[in-house]
């Protein structure tokens, strides 16, 4: 089992590399998902991206195969920026293209800001520059105080899709990852984003930045992922209708087939 190893605990990841071995250029893709998803929510994205890129995902830490700090353990966006790279490090990759969701496209960001030589592109998915608020992080401690974990993820589950977006199957599979997430890591990576904003630093970001965005996500208005188009350099954003917050897994095709397009322009294929 690959383990990326911190000083703040392991984090487990994969390696998806099925690019022909003749190539000699073999770009990555390093996926950072969010609070209550998994590595594997990305996984209709990789018929379309594999025979060209090398694909790297690792769970978040505290969820899944990775550490689970105590529940009184200090998080922060310093920490969270050196996991994406202690992943990138012990996967054997230098410079990578990054992809992040909600949470995870807020730490793209800020992983470019602080290692701009290694991050070749940024996409972002459902995520913005502005963090959580403090109402947020209580709403979400009163329902798991309430419901516990999976009554929190029953009430998640309609922030993140329309009734029409999935299949009965692929609903009770996402609905069973979401549910696994630990309360205390819930709240400890939410309170991460607390007051966070990028905005001032948003004009250093170089690199290209890929922007995909649903047109119904309860956290994340459009006009903040219009803002973020706007400040970003070097910027291309994407809408999707009917559409919420689970958008990289209920629209994972379409994801994916912008993502190519995007990085093939940018990699000289």
């Amino acid at each position: 089992m690959p383990i990326a190893p911190t000083a703040h605990g392991a984090l487990h990841y994969e390696v998806v590399d099925r690019v022909a071995p003749w190539r000699t250029d073999r770009p990555t893709i390093l996926f950072h998902h969010g609070i209550g998803a998994s590595a594997e929510i990305f996984s209709e994205w990789e018929p379309l991206l594999a025979d060209r890129y090398r694909l790297v995902r690792f769970d978040m830490r505290g969820y899944g195969r990775s550490v689970i700090p105590a529940a009184d353990a200090a998080w922060s966006v310093e920490q969270l920026i050196a996991d994406v790279f202690a992943v990138a490090d012990a996967a054997g990759v230098e410079r990578f293209h990054l992809v992040g969701e909600s949470i995870g496209g807020t730490m793209a960001l800020a992983a470019a800001l602080a290692r701009p030589a290694r991050v070749a592109t940024v996409t972002v998915s459902n995520g913005a520059h502005l963090g959580a608020s403090i109402q947020r992080v209580n709403i979400w401690r009163e329902q798991l105080d309430s419901v516990g974990e999976r009554g929190w993820s029953d009430i998640f589950m309609r922030d993140r899709f329309h009734d029409d977006a999935l299949t009965p199957e692929r609903r009770a599979w996402f609905a069973a990852q979401q549910e696994k997430w630990p309360r205390a890591s819930i709240l400890n990576a939410l309170g991460v984003l607390i007051g966070a904003d990028l905005t001032p630093r948003l004009k250093d970001i170089a690199c290209p930045v890929l922007l995909l965005h649903p047109d119904g996500s309860p956290f994340i208005p459009v006009a903040i992922a219009a803002e973020l188009h706007r400040l970003l350099p070097n910027a291309e954003l994407n809408v999707f209708g009917h559409a919420r917050h689970g958008l990289p897994f209920s629209h994972a095709r379409p994801c994916a087939t912008l993502l190519r397009s995007f990085l093939d322009a940018r990699d000289g294929k």
